[in-house]
């Protein structure tokens, strides 16, 4: 039930950086599928950002801590007034399940239609 993206022929990556990744053989990929879109592999601020918070607490979101809290303020301190709550989820996983059960809550329904 779970495909693999290259089955005749499987890339075994070992590196990243930027918007490129490498497989064992140092033959480099664009990546078009993975979420670094934004900033790419092993952006230095990413990384330092990462490592100072990491070095402070390494947790998911169920805690409270005051950074998410300043980071909902700055966030939607950008956007319109009506998106002006915040939900932290881990993945685009829970994302989808976050979303499905919202609006269940909201319009009553259960069903869904999916495109595959």
């Amino acid at each position: 039930s779970c495909k693999v993206f290259f089955a005749k022929d499987p890339l075994k990556i070992v590196r990243a950086q930027g918007q490129y990744m490498f497989d064992e053989k140092g033959e480099k990929y664009l990546d078009c599928i993975n979420n670094v879109a934004h900033v790419g592999h092993s952006h230095p601020y990413v990384i330092h950002a990462a490592t100072k918070q990491m070095e402070l607490l390494n947790t998911n979101s169920r805690f409270l801590h005051d950074n998410l809290v300043q980071y909902a303020q700055r966030l939607t301190a950008t956007l319109p007034e009506k998106l002006s709550v915040c939900y932290f989820v881990n993945s685009g996983s829970e994302a989808n399940d976050l979303a499905l059960r919202l609006a269940r809550q909201y319009r009553g329904h259960q069903d869904v239609i999916t495109l595959e």
